[in-house]
């Protein structure tokens, strides 16, 4: 490798660590309540069902961040929103930090929601589009990554910050606001706009730039050509129109997208790490030694996807969602029998919990953005990846919310079920429905998928 293409490889690699700082404080914000949850209920004398819609209102806002993204960032440009974004978790953090009542912890929870949908649509598609078609797959696949740590960093913050005092939750929802402080100044040191959206404003030599620093010549000639085609023809096509979504062909990728969205949510791992301490409660650990085992849950799933990072270029997107299935049903399975019985061994039940989440982990958590921000065809994208994600946060919150009352209600064992009923349906769908995008342009995907 000569000085520039190392020159160049650094600076595609400076630029996707900085967007994937959103999903940093998308895992922050997801994971970081866990360690107040018991304080919460005590605080503001909380039910199942409040304490459901304190969690699960955070996801609410992602749903309407992820549905306004995508014209957003069309009209203002990926960066634009991104700024916004970061500002958004600096106050929402802070604001839920200083909460002296349920309903202002409410908003701001939705505020904080609004930041984690939004970064839930731009980072996939702006990494997507800066992306060289040989290493998308893992590029894109480093936003999962950065949720992983956002994770295991709010375990490992709030293990440290429990036995402060009864104010300590506070502490622990006020973090994210250091790391969004930060996300803010990186995104105004340098970064460029998406060259895809510079192309499409009519802005092609700074497109050729950002695309020169990210791939050199090149790039620029293998792939601006069929960039300027594309753009060229939706440039005559009226502005689409969000029935078009589910008109003629978009109909089936919208279809595809959307559900392999909603089943990596409905799956439970959102509502399994954001009550991961309450599970291992529940089968006798204590309230200190159930934080230490969320961390080394928190730790199985950043490492499980540095395993798909290395995967998902290599054996394909549709062979690790296929095991991924397999991998989350016996883990499922076996927590479904653990919390039928009368006394649940700890140690089985932290096995099975990390085979859950390394098969989720090494699988849906990455592949399923991957696989949204490859399909859809550019003239819908931006629309079709808020859809498809803002229906995903739909089925995140009704997750969330309804676990606590199984939960209190029905126990554990059933909402392990239904988790694993689900895992066993996803196996069944990508088995009959997801394409295989593995190493092909863009433009690729859309011809070979009858979209052009």
């Amino acid at each position: 490798m000569n000085n520039n293409q190392f020159s160049q490889q650094k600076y595609l690699w400076w630029i996707t660590f900085v967007a994937i700082n959103g999903g940093l404080l998308f895992g922050l914000n997801m994971a970081g309540i866990s360690g107040a949850v018991e304080m919460l209920k005590s605080e503001f004398s909380l039910t199942d069902s409040g304490l459901g819609t304190v969690a699960a209102l955070l996801t609410f806002g992602c749903l309407l961040g992820a549905w306004f993204t995508g014209g957003l960032t069309e009209k203002y440009g990926r960066k634009k929103v991104m700024l916004m974004t970061a500002l958004l978790y600096v106050v929402s953090s802070l604001g839920c930090a200083f909460s002296h009542n349920e309903d202002v912890l409410i908003l701001f929870r939705v505020m904080s929601g609004l930041a984690v949908g939004t970064t839930s649509v731009i980072g996939p598609m702006y990494v997507s589009e800066i992306s060289p078609a040989h290493n998308r797959g893992r590029l894109v696949s480093m936003n999962q990554f950065a949720i992983t740590i956002g994770i295991v960093l709010a375990y490992i913050f709030d293990y440290f910050l429990i036995d402060l005092g009864s104010d300590s939750w506070r502490y622990m929802l006020a973090v994210p606001a250091i790391f969004g402080a930060l996300y803010f100044l990186f995104l105004m040191s340098g970064f460029p706009e998406s060259p895809r959206w510079l192309l499409a404003n009519g802005r092609r030599e700074e497109a050729m730039a950002v695309m020169l620093k990210i791939g050199g010549h090149q790039l620029v000639d293998s792939e601006l050509p069929q960039m300027e085609k594309l753009i060229s023809v939706e440039e005559n096509r009226d502005k689409v129109a969000f029935a078009e979504l589910f008109q003629g062909v978009n109909k089936k990728i919208v279809m595809i997208g959307t559900t392999i969205a909603i089943l990596q949510q409905i799956t439970g791992i959102n509502a399994v790490i954001m009550f991961a301490p309450d599970i291992f409660q529940a089968a006798g650990s204590a309230k200190s030694d159930a934080m230490l085992l969320s961390m080394i849950v928190g730790l199985v799933n950043f490492l499980m996807t540095i395993v798909a990072l290395w995967l998902v270029d290599k054996k394909g997107r549709k062979t690790l969602l296929l095991w991924g299935s397999v991998g989350m049903s016996i883990g499922l399975a076996y927590l479904t029998w653990a919390y039928a019985q009368p006394v649940q061994n700890g140690l089985g039940v932290l096995i099975a919990l990390l085979v859950y989440i390394s098969f989720f982990a090494a699988s849906f958590a990455p592949v399923m953005w991957v696989i949204i921000s490859e399909i859809y065809p550019n003239h819908i994208k931006g629309m079709a990846m808020s859809f498809s994600t803002a229906v995903s946060w739909l089925f995140t919150f009704i997750t969330i919310y309804f676990s606590p009352i199984i939960k209190g209600s029905l126990g554990l064992s059933y909402l392990f079920a239904i988790f694993g009923f689900f895992s066993v349906v996803a196996f069944v769908f990508v088995k009959t429905c997801i394409p295989e995008t593995k190493g092909k342009s863009l433009e690729q995907i859309e011809r070979e998928m009858g979209l052009r």
